[in-house]
């Protein structure tokens, strides 16, 4: 029988599952819209006895994602947190190192309390102009590098939701800047796979 999870979905816009959905930070208690716009959806329907808490907020940086760290996820006490934070910063020019400091305290404090950190990569959005998509690159890399580094998972969302033909760009978007539902559901099926496998690891570990 699987364990019971409880994860923490940390993010922005593409946490929130915007364009179609608003989460419960933004329209609380339960969020509102189509809520197949939204990974933790989908995660949900795969592993019913795993509870993934939505806690994305459209429009934030990375260093407003970690502002509330501590309430989001300490507070939850989940056994895994999704980081996906970002894209924002890159979009409005904040320095690829103000980012990576950000993202590094929060996989840090995590794992400091017993939490497993899931490092997730940046997504594409099909506006970017060229040295935005480059940040968007070198930003990944440095999040790979980094998650193998500290031994903790990392989920290729970019991967998940990328065009094939066109891999700066979303595979299916309706507002160019986020996926579409197919986009969420893929994102969701990437994460599981990688909690499965980290699941399946520790277990043979022991």
């Amino acid at each position: 029988m699987s364990l019971k999870l409880r994860i923490v979905g940390l993010g922005d816009s593409t946490t929130a599952g915007t364009p179609g959905f608003l989460s419960p930070l933004e329209a609380p208690p339960s969020g509102k819209g189509n809520s197949e716009s939204q990974y933790a959806y989908w995660m949900m329907r795969t592993h019913p006895e795993w509870a993934v808490l939505n806690r994305g907020v459209n429009g934030e940086r990375s260093d407003q994602i970690e502002a509330r760290f501590q309430r989001d996820v300490m507070e939850e006490n989940p056994n895994y947190v999704i980081i996906l934070a970002g894209v924002n910063d890159i979009y409005q020019g904040v320095p690829l190192d103000a980012i990576k400091r950000s993202l590094l305290k929060m996989y840090e404090r995590a794992i400091a309390t017993g939490i497993k950190p899931i490092a997730a990569t940046v997504l594409p959005y099909n506006t970017a102009s060229k040295d935005e998509t480059e940040a968007i690159h070198s930003l990944n890399n440095w999040i790979k590098e980094t998650a193998s580094k500290l031994a903790i998972p990392t989920c290729d969302t970019h991967l998940a939701v990328r065009d094939p033909n066109e891999p700066d760009r979303l595979s299916n978007s309706t507002d160019e800047h986020h996926p579409d539902v197919e986009g969420y559901r893929k994102m969701a099926e990437a994460l599981c796979t990688i909690i499965d496998n980290d699941k399946a690891q520790r277990i043979s570990d022991h």
